[in-house]
Protein backbone atom coordinates (compact mmCIF):
# COMPACT_ATOMS: atom_id res chain seq x y z
CA UNK A 1 0.00 0.00 0.00
CA UNK A 2 1.23 3.39 -1.28
CA UNK A 3 -0.06 5.17 1.98
CA UNK A 4 1.41 7.64 3.93
CA UNK A 5 0.05 7.45 6.68
CA UNK A 6 0.12 3.74 6.74
CA UNK A 7 4.22 4.27 6.23
CA UNK A 8 4.95 6.99 8.85
CA UNK A 9 2.90 4.01 11.59
CA UNK A 10 5.49 1.17 10.18
CA UNK A 11 8.20 3.57 10.72
CA UNK A 12 9.19 3.45 7.08
CA UNK A 13 9.16 7.64 6.93
CA UNK A 14 10.40 9.45 10.33
CA UNK A 15 8.18 11.26 12.40
CA UNK A 16 7.61 13.00 15.83
CA UNK A 17 5.91 10.25 17.74
CA UNK A 18 3.74 11.85 20.90
CA UNK A 19 1.77 8.38 21.30
CA UNK A 20 1.07 5.06 20.14
CA UNK A 21 -1.05 2.14 21.46
CA UNK A 22 -2.76 -0.64 19.31
CA UNK A 23 -4.97 1.24 17.92
CA UNK A 24 -3.49 4.50 17.20
CA UNK A 25 -0.58 6.50 16.35
CA UNK A 26 0.10 10.41 17.46
CA UNK A 27 2.46 12.80 15.89
CA UNK A 28 3.23 15.94 15.27
CA UNK A 29 2.70 17.74 11.83
CA UNK A 30 5.32 18.68 9.72
CA UNK A 31 3.97 22.12 9.29
CA UNK A 32 1.76 23.12 12.13
CA UNK A 33 -1.16 25.36 12.12
CA UNK A 34 -1.05 26.49 15.38
CA UNK A 35 1.78 26.20 18.35
CA UNK A 36 0.36 22.47 19.05
CA UNK A 37 -0.52 20.41 16.23
CA UNK A 38 -0.75 16.70 15.82
CA UNK A 39 -2.48 14.20 13.83
CA UNK A 40 -4.34 11.20 15.47
CA UNK A 41 -4.46 8.39 13.06
CA UNK A 42 -5.96 4.87 13.70
CA UNK A 43 -3.67 2.30 12.62
CA UNK A 44 -5.97 0.17 10.70
CA UNK A 45 -6.09 2.44 7.29
CA UNK A 46 -10.17 3.36 7.13
CA UNK A 47 -9.66 5.51 3.79
CA UNK A 48 -11.98 8.53 5.06
CA UNK A 49 -14.58 9.52 7.69
CA UNK A 50 -17.36 8.26 5.06
CA UNK A 51 -15.80 4.79 5.10
CA UNK A 52 -16.33 4.30 8.73
CA UNK A 53 -18.59 1.60 10.14
CA UNK A 54 -20.71 0.63 13.42
CA UNK A 55 -17.37 -1.58 14.36
CA UNK A 56 -15.41 1.51 14.33
CA UNK A 57 -17.65 3.04 17.30
CA UNK A 58 -15.18 1.95 19.75
CA UNK A 59 -12.00 3.20 17.95
CA UNK A 60 -13.84 7.09 17.55
CA UNK A 61 -14.49 6.99 20.96
CA UNK A 62 -10.76 6.25 21.57
CA UNK A 63 -9.27 8.70 19.67
CA UNK A 64 -11.02 11.85 21.73
CA UNK A 65 -10.09 10.22 25.05
CA UNK A 66 -6.23 9.74 23.20
CA UNK A 67 -6.93 13.61 22.14
CA UNK A 68 -8.08 15.07 25.80
CA UNK A 69 -4.48 12.80 27.31
CA UNK A 70 -1.77 14.08 25.27
CA UNK A 71 -3.59 17.94 25.20
CA UNK A 72 -3.66 17.84 28.90
CA UNK A 73 0.45 16.55 28.66
CA UNK A 74 0.79 19.73 26.26
CA UNK A 75 -0.70 22.48 29.22
CA UNK A 76 -3.50 23.40 26.41
CA UNK A 77 -6.08 24.01 29.82
CA UNK A 78 -6.98 27.07 27.38
CA UNK A 79 -8.79 24.73 25.08
CA UNK A 80 -8.22 23.31 21.54
CA UNK A 81 -9.87 22.06 18.35
CA UNK A 82 -10.31 18.67 16.82
CA UNK A 83 -10.73 18.54 13.06
CA UNK A 84 -11.49 15.79 10.37
CA UNK A 85 -11.44 16.59 6.58
CA UNK A 86 -13.25 14.13 4.79
CA UNK A 87 -12.92 13.64 1.11
CA UNK A 88 -11.58 15.82 -1.71
CA UNK A 89 -14.17 19.00 -0.89
CA UNK A 90 -13.70 18.91 2.68
CA UNK A 91 -10.20 19.24 2.45
CA UNK A 92 -8.80 15.46 3.18
CA UNK A 93 -5.25 15.60 1.52
CA UNK A 94 -4.22 11.83 2.89
CA UNK A 95 -6.52 9.01 1.81
CA UNK A 96 -6.81 7.33 5.62
CA UNK A 97 -8.58 8.86 8.39
CA UNK A 98 -6.78 11.21 10.77
CA UNK A 99 -7.89 13.89 13.54
CA UNK A 100 -6.14 17.11 13.80
CA UNK A 101 -5.50 18.72 16.97
CA UNK A 102 -4.56 22.10 16.92
CA UNK A 103 -4.19 24.60 19.89
CA UNK A 104 -1.83 27.14 21.91
CA UNK A 105 -3.33 29.91 20.49
CA UNK A 106 -7.21 31.44 20.02
CA UNK A 107 -8.37 29.67 16.84
CA UNK A 108 -10.77 31.91 14.85
CA UNK A 109 -14.41 29.99 13.62
CA UNK A 110 -15.19 29.83 10.25
CA UNK A 111 -11.32 28.97 9.10
CA UNK A 112 -10.11 30.26 6.30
Amino acid sequence: MDCLFCKIINGEIPSEKLYEDELVYVFRDIDPKAPTHFLIVPKEHIPSADNLEERHKDLIGHVFLVAKKICAEEGLTKGYRIVNNCKEDGGQTVEHLHFHVLGGRSLNWPPG
